[in-house]
């Protein structure tokens, strides 16, 4: 295990961010039960997302989502519903993280908020939307922290130009395989990309940001960690039946936790000895077979194939000594079923 700012970076399963987003519907009691959920489901961070709608689009800006889950159509209106946090609430959910032992995360959108959030952020989240938004790289990069940086609809010349522009340590960054759709298509996923992005950016932690929809076994996460994503970001709702915004593709409390037990299993499985043979003593004992009398046998007797048989258990002579006592003459009066011991011949 190893450290990306206060983010752990684990050797057997994926480092997990649940993005809360602006699913609290800015009600700082509903933000907080995500921050439990999240903490009770094993996420290692919850992170929400900090805009306000007049600074990040115009009023003419058009929806890129699927309208069919989200109907309204356009930007400004979405983003103005879910605006309405401040410093103030995102510091107390920074303390209320803290207490509950789960890293606080906030994607900051506007670069002049930057210096006013850094503060409460150890690990910074760019969104794919702002790969290309030269201010708030150049700002964050400022910083010296750990970024994610997501690279939906983005171009490898596009990643390499936001990497310039953030000056960092190739070490404090975590490239984030993403598709900007909303949902993402299982199909459109283009999760063997990620290990292009390993094969490009060999020194660079790769991670992957989810929009598929999740399933019953959260198969695309765990294809996206076997494929080298180390960090994984998922929108995280308490309701995956709302309608609207970021529910409708995002994973629940006990999805997270099915994951979870899933990485702990897998943990298991892998656990390995230097040793064949691990807490087999009693099936090498009981389970194999020793060599007993088939018939009565006299002193003087040879022992033969045709008065001796092997049975369970392993208590007396071996059956691997069956060769050495083919042969020789028994020194005992021994009755059908009689155990064999070393001594006897």
């Amino acid at each position: 295990m190893r450290k990306f700012g206060k983010l752990n970076i684990y050797d057997n399963k994926p480092t997990i961010i649940a993005e809360a987003g602006v699913n609290h519907n800015c009600k700082l009691s509903l933000a907080k039960k995500y921050v439990d959920l999240a903490k009770d489901g094993g996420a290692d961070a919850i992170k929400f997302q900090t805009y306000k709608a007049d600074t990040l689009v115009s009023k003419i800006s058009p929806a890129y989502w699927d309208l069919k889950k989200e109907k309204t159509s356009s930007q400004y209106k979405l983003f103005k519903k879910y605006d309405k946090f401040n410093k103030s609430e995102y510091s107390a959910l920074h303390q209320y993280c803290k207490k509950k032992k789960i890293e606080f995360m906030t994607t900051v959108f506007d670069y002049q908020e930057i210096d006013n959030y850094d503060d409460l952020i150890s690990v910074y989240k760019i969104s794919s939307s702002d790969i290309t938004n030269v201010p708030l790289l150049k700002k964050i990069g400022s910083k010296k922290k750990n970024v994610c940086l997501s690279t939906g609809a983005s171009t490898i010349n596009e990643i390499k130009f936001a990497l310039n522009n953030l000056n960092l340590n190739k070490n404090k960054v975590c490239i984030m395989h993403c598709v900007l759709n909303y949902p993402t298509e299982p199909q459109h996923a283009n999760l063997k990309f990620i290990k292009e992005l390993k094969r490009i950016f060999p020194d660079f932690i790769i991670g992957y940001s989810d929009h598929v929809k999740a399933d019953e076994d959260l198969n695309c996460i765990k294809l996206a960690y076997d494929y080298g994503a180390k960090i994984i970001e998922k929108h995280f709702t308490h309701n995956k039946k709302l309608k609207g915004n970021d529910h409708y593709h995002a994973m629940d409390k006990h999805d997270m936790y099915k994951l979870y037990n899933y990485y702990k299993y897998i943990d298991l499985l892998n656990k390995s000895s230097k040793n064949k043979i691990i807490n087999e003593s009693n099936s090498r004992k009981y389970a194999r077979r020793s060599i007993y009398t088939s018939k009565d046998i006299f002193i003087g007797d040879t022992f033969t194939p045709i008065n001796l048989t092997t049975k369970r258990p392993n208590t007396g002579l071996c059956a691997s000594k069956w060769n050495k006592i083919i042969g020789k003459k028994s020194k005992k009066n021994l009755i059908s079923g009689s155990l064999i011991k070393k001594d006897y011949f």
